[in-house]
């Protein structure tokens, strides 16, 4: 059988286990203690197994190059799990659990095999060269678009790190609805972001989907991005961390905003909290968020503590709580976003330089690039991300070389060296806006003013008030007789400011 059609049979299994969820929902039952399930329905969880075994066999059997066995392994598997798809739902006492722990289990065997290296939408990639060995500068053709392979986590798949528990749940619903916009601009703006910051990933042994999941939720790709914290950067760090992994100031540049620095930093920050609490991800991500120092107090001695034991979970801020699930929630969707009915825009991440033919701003190129390649935003971000340095306002000369996405090259030339378009960008960047100099603040007035009430004196209100004059003062103000006042009389005092 070919190659590509048995991937897509795989991948099938993974669409029918999805198909299982949606028949089982109607049936959930309630956590309480049951009665042995009848014999109808032991039978239907004996073909869930045994579909769950068949799809490992066949995996295995794919890898020793046995495809025609592998199909009628694969074959047999479908036809179990389309049965107990069609009579759980129906089947009194069957429990949906199964079938989300099979569909899980699925996804975890997916990453151990040849499927996790394919497409989000099955697409063929068989000319797209491999990583190039990483000496020197990788360029652009040595990164493949999509490439999904799970980079080892110290010696685990990243699969197995990730517990599909309520708070992964959450997260990856809300990645999928009110989130799912600042997903696909952070999947886009990587893609263009890819070729600086992977590699420093792959060089320490961190997985990429990692990297993209810690960014989504940080800064969602957005290089200049600055938190009320002051944390900045695509990764977020603070100064002082920052500092301590080599992320300083070069002639006036900021270098937490420069990608390639940022992920070099961030990759030696996780492997060093990953040594320190012996491996476990959750921890590490929590003491990205939350400060090394308060997460070492909370675990003591113990690293083989869950995140999610109460012990420490109850002690964490919100914050802390909600991100270490986001984070692996967005990592997961990376890997699997055909699993959850969800596609990532096709966008070709290759990078060039290109000389100014004339001189222009990032912002005048915004204009004149205007959206080509179906980028309804434009590129402001894009050309921003990849020219971190430049102020997006400052004119750059003719003759300057900038970063642009490949794709553009030809639509510069076409639209932003001669033409209306540079005219038009040029134009509106340098249009005058008047400034007028700040009105001066109004003086204070001298006086406070005071009704008075049935009951108050004189000396009573001075007291009250806190006046900085004498009743003889207040008295002289308001040209007063023996001190006298009456209710509903209006006074004047002095202001003590």
């Amino acid at each position: 059988m070919p190659y590509r059609a048995l991937v897509r049979s795989f991948r099938l299994v993974a669409c029918v286990a999805a198909l299982v969820q949606l028949t089982a929902c109607a049936s959930t039952q309630s956590n309480a203690t049951k009665p042995p399930p009848p014999a109808s329905v032991v039978a239907l969880y004996g073909q869930l197994d045994q579909a769950s075994r068949s799809y490992e066999t066949a995996l295995q059997q794919t890898r020793a190059g046995d495809m025609e066995g592998a199909q009628k392994t694969l074959d047999a598997s479908l036809d179990q799990l389309r049965d107990a798809a069609a009579h759980c739902g129906a089947t009194p006492g069957c429990d949906p659990q199964r079938f989300f722990s099979v569909f899980d289990h699925l996804l975890r065997l997916k990453d151990g095999s040849f499927i996790g290296d394919q497409t989000p939408d099955d697409e063929d990639t068989s000319t797209s060269p491999p990583l190039a060995p990483l000496t020197g500068q990788a360029g652009a053709g040595s990164l493949p678009e999509a490439q999904r392979s799970v980079t080892l986590l110290r010696g685990h798949q990243l699969s197995e790190l990730i517990a599909m528990n309520g708070p992964v749940k959450a997260a990856l619903e809300m990645w999928l609805t009110q989130w799912r916009g600042n997903l696909m601009e952070a999947y886009v703006n990587y893609q263009f972001l890819r070729q600086e910051m992977w590699p420093q990933y792959q060089q320490q042994g961190l997985p990429e989907a990692l990297l993209f999941g810690i960014m989504a939720k940080e800064s969602g790709g957005k290089v200049h991005a600055v938190s009320r914290s002051g944390a900045a950067g695509p990764l977020q760090f603070m100064y002082a961390t920052g500092l301590r992994f080599g992320l300083t100031d070069q002639d006036g540049f900021d270098t937490r905003f420069d990608p390639a620095d940022s992920a070099r930093a961030n990759a030696e920050y996780i492997n060093e909290q990953l040594k320190s609490f012996n491996d476990n991800l959750e921890l590490t991500l929590a003491a990205y968020n939350g400060g090394e120092g308060r997460m070492h107090r909370l675990v003591g001695e113990d690293t083989s503590v869950s995140f999610y034991d109460p012990r420490i979970y109850a002690q964490l801020s919100q914050e802390t709580r909600d991100y270490v699930p986001e984070v692996l929630a967005a990592a997961w969707l990376f890997l699997h976003p055909d699993s959850y009915n969800l596609r990532f825009p096709r966008v070709d991440g290759q990078t060039a330089n290109i000389t100014l033919k004339r001189s222009a701003s990032l912002s005048e190129l915004t204009v004149c690039l205007g959206s080509p390649n179906d980028m309804p935003d434009g590129w402001f971000r894009t050309l921003r991300n990849l020219n971190p340095r430049l102020d997006p306002q400052q004119e750059q000369p003719l003759g300057a070389e900038l970063q642009i996405p490949k794709s553009l090259e030809k639509v510069y030339d076409a639209r932003c060296v001669d033409g209306p378009w540079p005219i038009l960008a040029s134009d509106l960047h340098n249009a005058v806006v008047p400034v007028f100099p700040e009105p001066a603040p109004a003086a204070a007035d001298p006086v406070v003013r005071y009704t008075v009430r049935r009951g108050d004196t004189l000396a009573t209100i001075v007291r009250r008030h806190g006046s900085c004059a004498s009743e003889a003062q207040v008295a002289r103000m308001n040209n007063l007789k023996f001190s006298h006042i009456k209710a509903g009389q209006v006074l004047k005092l002095p202001s003590c400011r």
